[in-house]
This record gives structure tokens, C-alpha cells and sequence, in this order.
């Protein structure tokens, strides 16, 4: 796997990786991390293309799902303790 890309954004980390014929579209967020998986051939004009399907509303709903990521978290470590 190698990155080929990554994009700036002031709330998460977004970097693109290619491997076997997909591109691995990766936030981090802290310690959470989310990824998506696509084919290249489903995704026209190469990373460019992956940047255009990464618009605001998509990163948008990617910074709700840390959020609630964050609460399961803590509320299943309050849980444990």
C-alpha cells in the first residue's frame, strides 16, 4: 500500500492510498480512523476523481460518524470501568 495523495482539512487527517487496483480513502481523527474502499475503474479521472467525491457534505457526515464513534467509545469504556 502506498500513499498517493492526502488532502488538507482542519478537523481530520485525509489521506489517499492506492493498492491492488483500489484507492483507500482514509480520516483519522485522533484514535479513530474511518476507510472506504474503491475500485479504480468505478472512479473516473484517477485521485482526481477521488477528490471530487470527497465534498464537503461527504466530510461533513464523516465528522458526525467520529462524533458518535467518540460517545460509543466512551460510553462502552464507562461501561467497562
Amino acid at each position: 500500500m502506498r500513499i498517493i495523495a492526502e488532502l488538507p482539512h482542519p478537523d481530520c487527517k485525509i489521506s489517499i492510498f492506492s493498492m491492488n487496483q483500489k484507492y483507500i480513502v482514509k480520516f483519522e481523527q485522533g484514535a479513530l480512523e474511518q476507510s472506504y474502499k474503491l475500485a479504480e475503474t468505478d472512479v473516473v479521472g484517477g485521485v482526481n476523481g477521488v477528490f471530487e467525491l470527497l465534498d464537503e457534505t461527504f466530510i461533513n457526515g464523516i465528522l458526525k460518524q467520529f462524533k458518535e464513534m467518540r460517545r460509543l467509545f466512551i460510553e462502552a469504556h464507562k461501561r467497562y470501568e
